[in-house]
């Protein structure tokens, strides 16, 4: 049967995938990923041959009713991102809707998520969770920033390396130096490391380093006893 399948990849180690992703994306008629170059290395790695096409953030919007139409006409369609579970913080979404509009069957296999093994391992409370994403770059930044302020559940956000003090430093501000946090990076990589601490411990140690790899922030909600830096200062 002619199908989308969201194949979720592994976010860093290889063997981060499920038997059945392996099949799907064997069977299926057209792999879409956003970057050939990378997701060409792990479908070499499981011997995977199969066309691959380019879909990612800047032409997704042209293509999604073009891929709908060829999956409703009889083909099986794959979608994987560089890492992890499409449409989460990656591209998906757009199709996924697309294909629903058009009556076409739609399947997420289970998988990788970047998110999960840090939310888990963080040590906070994972029973209720808030998944922030990546926070506005410039417009509605502090806005959501205020909002999240006085969230209960445990937060969960994903931030570049390059931004990632700065970011430590604007959630001390809103939320307090002293709400806890536990942030993960290189998940599942040799490299892997999370710091468990309060914000402006974790801002003081990631200041103090170069940082790479994708990078996971998981804070403790509000419990009503964080004093934030504004709120000090008064």
């Amino acid at each position: 049967m002619s199908a989308l399948y969201l194949v979720p990849t592994p976010v860093g180690n290889l063997e981060d995938i499920t038997l059945r992703a392996i099949r799907v994306l064997k069977e299926a008629d057209l792999i879409l990923c956003e970057d050939t170059r990378t997701s060409s290395k792990l479908l070499q790695h499981y011997d995977i041959r199969r066309p691959l096409q380019a879909h990612h953030q800047h032409n997704e919007h042209r293509t999604v009713e073009d891929i709908a139409a060829r999956i409703e006409a009889g083909q099986t369609v794959a979608l994987i991102t560089d890492a992890g579970t499409p449409g989460i913080s990656d591209p998906g979404f757009l199709l996924v809707r697309a294909c629903v509009r058009a009556g076409v069957h739609v399947e997420c296999l289970p998988g990788p998520t970047a998110f999960v093994p840090a939310l888990v391992q963080s040590g906070l409370p994972c029973d209720q969770f808030v998944f922030v994403g990546f926070l506005p770059q410039k417009k509605g930044r502090q806005t959501r920033l205020r909002a999240l302020a006085g969230e209960t559940r445990t937060l969960v956000l994903y931030e570049s390396p390059f931004r990632l003090v700065k970011a430590l430093a604007e959630l001390a501000e809103h939320l307090g130096p002293t709400r806890p946090t536990a942030v993960c990076r290189e998940l599942t990589k040799l490299h892997e490391e999370t710091f468990r601490g309060t914000l402006a411990e974790a801002k003081a140690h990631f200041e103090s380093k170069t940082v790479k790899g994708e990078i996971v922030i998981v804070v403790g909600g509000n419990t009503g006893h964080e004093d934030t830096d504004n709120e000090t200062d008064e």
